[in-house]
C-alpha cells in the first residue's frame, strides 16, 4: 500500500511533521495554512482516486470535508470561544459520515462475525461510559454535548470493527487503526480543554488526529469486498 501510493505519502508526511512544528512552537499564522491542508490534501487524494463512485466514498469525502471544518472552526478559538461548539458539531458531523459508510459494509453481510461485534460493544461502550463519568464533573453546561460526541465516536469504533471480514483485511486494518486514533485523539482533546492542559497536548492531538485521517483515507481507497460464501 505505502510502495503503490509512496508519493502522496512523502507529501503527507511533510505536512504532518510541518504541522507538529507549526505546534511545537506556536506558529498561529502558518497554522492557518498548514492545518487545513491536513485534510484537503487527503480528499484531493482520495477525489483523484476513487472519483467518488458510490455511496461509500461519497461518504467518506463528506467526512473529510466536515473534519476541514472541525479543523478551521478549532484554529480560530483565540477569536471567538463559541467556535469550539462549531468545532464540536463539524466532527460530530463527520464522524456520522464515517459511521454510515462502515455501515454500508456491515450491511453487506451483516451474519457474519457476531462475536467481533458484541465484543467491541462492550469494549467501546464500556469506554464510551467510563470516559463520560470521569469528564462529566468538568463539562460544565456541556454535559449532553460531550455525552451525544462521545457516543458517536464510539458508535464509529464499533462499525469500523464490523467492516471485519466483509471488506479486504487491508482495509479493515487501516480504517480499523484509523478509528482507534480519531478515540484517542479526541479523548485527548477533550482531556486537554476541561480537565486541565498537559504537556506536549497539541503535539499528540494533532499527532493522533492526522494518523487517524490518513488511515481512513488510505483503507477506503483500498477498500474491496470480500465475496460472500
Amino acid at each position: 500500500m505505502l510502495k503503490k501510493n509512496w508519493l502522496f505519502s512523502l507529501a503527507f508526511a511533510i505536512i504532518f511533521v510541518a504541522q507538529l512544528i507549526v505546534e511545537w512552537n506556536g506558529l498561529t499564522v502558518v497554522n492557518y495554512i498548514t492545518k487545513p491542508l491536513i485534510t484537503i490534501s487527503l480528499m484531493v487524494y482520495y477525489v483523484t482516486h476513487t472519483q467518488l463512485k458510490g455511496k461509500f466514498a461519497k461518504k467518506i469525502f463528506f467526512g473529510l470535508l466536515f473534519g476541514l471544518a472541525g479543523d478551521c472552526f478549532l484554529m480560530l478559538l483565540n477569536q471567538n470561544a463559541s467556535f469550539f461548539i462549531f468545532g464540536l458539531l463539524s466532527f460530530l458531523i463527520g464522524h456520522l459520515f464515517y459511521v454510515s459508510a462502515f455501515y454500508l459494509d456491515f450491511k453487506s453481510n451483516p451474519v457474519i462475525q457476531k462475536m467481533t461485534s458484541r465484543i467491541a460493544l462492550i469494549v467501546f461502550g464500556i469506554f464510551c461510559t467510563s470516559f463520560y463519568l470521569y469528564m462529566r464533573p468538568y463539562l460544565g453546561d456541556l454535559k449532553i454535548p460531550v455525552l451525544v460526541y462521545a457516543f458517536v465516536i464510539s458508535l464509529m469504533a464499533i462499525m469500523a470493527v464490523n467492516r471485519r471480514g466483509r471488506v479486504n483485511t487491508l482495509s479493515f486494518n487501516l480504517i480499523f487503526c484509523g478509528a482507534l486514533a480519531f478515540l484517542v485523539s479526541d479523548s485527548l482533546l477533550a482531556a486537554n480543554k476541561f480537565v486541565g492542559a498537559f504537556n506536549f497536548s497539541g503535539i499528540a492531538i494533532m499527532a493522533t488526529y492526522m494518523l487517524a485521517q490518513y488511515l481512513i483515507t488510505m483503507g477506503a481507497v483500498q477498500r474491496n469486498f470480500k465475496p460472500i460464501s
